[in-house]
């Protein structure tokens, strides 16, 4: 029997309509415009596409080096997203770092593995994924962040007026 993952994002009457999100017993706010004029604070839709691709992928890897009982001692996983412009696929970059005494071939298995990642095969189907390794900790990028108004100024969606 297929199991079902039920996640639910409501709007909060008491915090003047944000959104938040309900994944089992954890609760929190989804960002972005709010329909009246104002920035509600969390993270984006296209935030926690990349935050459960990275999550998904390090858990992935993880598992892997567990299972091969690699010397994997610890992972970080950076992802960015970027919409394909005039009609090219989006795509997220992932950034892989592996702590640990891990030889070349173990390197490549792992990455391999990260690759294999069920969100990453999900969401490939839609978008271009990359995947490098690194050798220095995943950090945020200091190019202009785009921020989800712009993410929804490139996408056709017409706009719809109330009757």
């Amino acid at each position: 029997m297929t199991k079902i993952r039920e996640v639910v994002v409501a709007s909060d009457p008491t915090n003047h309509g944000a959104l938040v999100c309900h994944v089992g017993d954890s609760r929190f706010p989804v960002g972005g415009p709010d329909g009246v004029g104002r920035i509600s604070s969390g993270p984006n839709p296209y935030d926690l596409l990349s935050a459960s691709l990275a999550a998904c992928t390090a858990m992935s890897v993880r598992f892997q080096a567990r299972r091969q009982k690699l010397p994997l001692e610890r992972v970080a996983v950076g992802v960015s997203f970027r919409h394909g412009s005039q009609g090219k696929r989006d795509s997220f970059e992932r950034i892989l770092v592996l702590g640990g005494e891990l030889d070349a071939p173990q390197r490549a298995f792992l990455l391999e593995a990260a690759n294999l990642c069920p969100v990453g095969r999900i969401l490939g189907t839609s978008a271009d994924i990359s995947t490098r390794l690194d050798v220095t900790a995943c950090g945020h990028d200091e190019s202009p962040q785009a921020s989800y108004e712009d993410d929804l100024a490139e996408l056709p969606i017409p706009n719809i007026t109330p009757d």
